[in-house]
This record gives C-alpha cells, structure tokens and sequence, in this order.
C-alpha cells in the first residue's frame, strides 16, 4: 500500500523543452508533409548535419483522438522511430518537445534523391538497381514487421535513395501496432494509390497491407505506372481497385524475370489470404531472381 501511495504522489519529472533555432543552425527547410515540416539543420557543437521533423501539434492531437475514441492508445510518432534500427530506415537519434510545445525527431541527414524521382526518370541508377532496390525496402519492412509494427504508407515518396543509391524508408506518422484491437476496422488511411483493397472495403487489416503497397511499389519501379488507370482517391479508384484485377507487369514489361513478376503480382492479390503473408518470402524471392541474374544476392 504504501508502494503504490509514493506512485500515486510521485511528481511527473518535468520536461525540458529545447529551442531548436538557438540549438542548431536551421539552414533551410527540405520538406513539408501533412502533419509536419522537416528543415535540414547543423549542429554548432559537432558541425553534422542533422534532419529535424517538427509535428504539428493540433493535427497530431487529433490524429490522436481518433484512436482515444475507440479506447486505443497508439505509440506516438517518436516511441516508434526510436523503436527501430536498421541501415535500410532513416535512424531517429533524439526526440523531445519544442518550446512551442510540438514534438521533433533528430534524424540522420539523407543527402539524396526520392524514389518516386527515380521512377519519373528511369535513369540509369533504375534501370540497373531496381532488383536490389526491392530487396531492400523489403528488409526495411522485415524490420518493421518484426517489431509488430504496420508501416501504413509504404509508396515511393516515403523512400528515399542516398547519396550510394541505397534505399531508406521514412515517415512513421501512421504507423500502428499490429495487435487485433489495432487491425479492426476503420478509417481509410495511406496514400490512394498504395491503398489495400481491404482498408478501401474497411475491413480487418493486418501486415498484409503493407505486402500490396509493397508489391504496388515494386511494380511500379518496374513498369514506371500502377496496375490501375484509375489514380487518385476517387470513387473510381476505389471501385476499380475492389472490382477489376490488376494488369499484368509482364504487359508493359516484357523482359522482366518470371519470378519476379509472379512476386510481385502476387503481392497484389485482392484478398489478403491469396497474398504473401511476410517480406520475408517476398525477400527471398527478389535475392533468388537477385543471384541468377546479377550473380549477387
């Protein structure tokens, strides 16, 4: 009893809040999301070059609430990406809370290129490393899903290329356990295109959401479109997506490998029973195609 009356008292430690601009150096601002801005800034004491993502705190809060009402505690933005570490996923170094009271990521400084830059111009870099460039935004997801954790939004503009053409996966904005109280039912959420049929009908979901916006993703490094003409978030999209098979790869794609094709096709079944149930397997298969082709895996 008395254990649980110092608990009950005990004072919450009080939080220092940092003021980014007199900390570091902000040199320009590299990218702006829904929920966020990101700036590129210097660290005056080290002279490395850090990215910093400041949420926005009224859009976070409701995003917020939206699990609150259902009774749903979701990991914030920042316990996530602290949670992960691997070479294929932008590395958080420090979170904390703004003197405006927003919450910021430290992160490493991606010098590079965005994927869906590398798919609009299918330069040279594409054309000879779309086959490793699938393997590891695969691993990326590996990670993710061996911390039980549903990404959400895998498409291009969350990738990016770094300066040695390697892939980085990035935004966690949406990202949620995957335990039964968070795969119910409910609120379309992603980006239109890389949706899976399942959140579009508002059905149960589980990693199998991130294995057909990894398969839309991967055939779109392939075939430079999507598997559908309709594109946006539209009735049409969402009726074409549920109603109509996807086109073939091998139809704008003629010399692509079989077994590659068939992964990623397969990727893309409707019902996610019909679909790969991990990265893993799909992993295996691109390193396979990887080391008959290229002699490397």
């Amino acid at each position: 009893m008395l254990e649980f009356l110092k608990n009950l008292f005990k004072k919450t430690p009080k939080v220092e809040k940092v003021d980014l601009a007199s900390r570091f150096e902000l040199i320009g601002r590299v990218g702006q999301g829904s929920m966020s801005k990101v700036w590129r800034a210097r660290d005056p004491s080290t002279d490395r070059m850090y990215a910093i993502k400041v949420l926005d705190r009224e859009k976070t809060r409701k995003l917020e609430e939206r699990f609150l009402s259902k009774g749903l505690e979701r990991p914030s933005e920042a316990e996530v990406a602290l949670q992960l570490d691997h070479p294929r996923i932008v590395k958080t170094l420090e979170t904390g809370t703004t003197i405006d009271d927003e919450t910021f990521l430290v992160m490493e400084f991606v010098e590079g290129v965005s994927l869906s830059f590398l798919i609009d111009t299918q330069n040279e870099h594409m054309q000879q490393g779309r086959l490793r460039f699938l393997i590891e935004l695969g691993e990326a997801l590996e990670h993710f899903h061996s911390k039980h954790l549903i990404h959400r939004d895998i498409c291009p503009r969350n990738i990016m290329l770094d300066e040695n053409y390697r892939i980085k996966l990035i935004d966690f904005g949406l990202v949620v356990p995957n335990t039964p109280p968070f795969q119910q039912p409910g609120n379309r959420t992603g980006t239109a295109n890389y949706m899976a049929p399942e959140l579009m009908k508002r059905k149960k979901t589980d990693q199998r959401l991130d294995i057909f916006s990894y398969a839309m993703t991967c055939y779109e490094m392939y075939a430079n479109r999507l598997p559908w003409d309709s594109v946006g978030q539209t009735i049409e999209l969402m009726q074409q997506r549920i109603n109509t098979p996807p086109a073939d790869i091998r139809e704008y794609v003629s010399d692509i490998d079989e077994d590659v094709a068939e992964t990623i096709m397969r990727g893309l079944e409707s019902e996610p029973s019909s679909r790969w149930s991990s990265a893993s397997q799909m992993v295996a298969r691109f390193r396979d195609a990887r080391e008959r082709l290229e002699g490397v895996r």
